[in-house]
This record gives C-alpha cells, structure tokens and sequence, in this order.
C-alpha cells in the first residue's frame, strides 16, 4: 500500500470548517501522481508518450470530520487494471495519525491519447511500471463494462 500524508491548511476548507470535497480529490491526485512516479511513470513519460489520466468516477464515503491543523495519510491501492492498461481502479483511504479511518474513495480511470483524445492502451514498457507495483489482495483485471457497471444513462434533450 503507498501511503502519502498532508496537513489540512486553512486553504482545504469549507464553509464548514472542515476538509472541503475538493480538497479530498486534490490530495488523491497528488497521491496518485506520487505513485506513478514511484514506480517510474512520472510526468516525464506521460508527456514523452503523449498520455494523461482520466478519471471516470470517484465514489467517496466520509467517515469522519477533518479538522484544519490535522495531520492525513493518504493511502492508494492499485484494485484493478484491464490486461492492455486501458482502464485502472484504484482505492484510497484517509487515516489519522494514531491510524483511524476517516474517508474511503473508489475511483476508476483510463488512460487518454493527448493527440487524438481518445482512451488509449498501453504499450509493453507502461505497462511494466504496473507489473512491478504492488497490487491489492482483492486486485482483479478490468473490463470496458466494469467501467459502467453502476451507471444510469437518461436520453439526450436533444
């Protein structure tokens, strides 16, 4: 499991005085960005192959409050990708700093061709930073349909 920790600024909150919606997506995509470029798929490659993530959904389930002055870790694990790395499944978790959990996020992604904006795979040398990463005991390979599976389409206006 990669784990990165933040402290809550004045800045990540809301009208609430609370850690902001907001500021939950920015801490999992520093996470995330961390992560890749860990295992070597830094923004270097990225612009090199042309390629940026895409986040499809982010299901977040909030436990408990975060106060501004608090201390986070943020924990990302890699819960699936489709065998040609198209698509990706990651979870993250909040915890305090005595390890109680206060926020869950499941989110699902692609990977998009920065030239022709179309979801992409990935070619054999991408798609062994993901080999040599750490998977989660449930990780299970991705289909297209998993990328919808709770989805509700309403029909266009027009």
């Amino acid at each position: 499991m990669f784990i990165k920790e933040f402290e809550i600024r004045w800045n990540d909150l809301d009208a609430n005085k609370h850690l902001a919606n907001s500021a939950y997506t920015s801490y999992m995509s520093h996470t995330r960005m961390a992560f890749l470029n860990e295992l070597g798929f830094g923004l270097n490659v990225l612009e090199d192959k042309q390629l940026g993530p895409v986040v499809f959904y982010e299901h977040m389930y909030y436990f408990r409050e975060i106060l501004p002055g608090a201390t986070v870790r943020v924990s990302l694990e890699l819960m699936g990708l489709s065998k040609d790395g198209m698509f990706f499944e990651f979870h993250h978790n909040f915890y305090d700093p005595q390890g109680k959990h206060l926020a869950h996020c499941e989110l699902m992604g692609g990977w998009i061709d920065l030239n022709n904006r179309k979801l992409t795979t990935l070619d054999t040398e991408l798609l062994q930073f993901f080999d040599r990463a750490e998977k989660a005991e449930s990780f299970r390979f991705l289909s297209r349909e998993d990328t919808r599976k709770n989805a509700k389409f309403p029909k266009d206006l027009a």
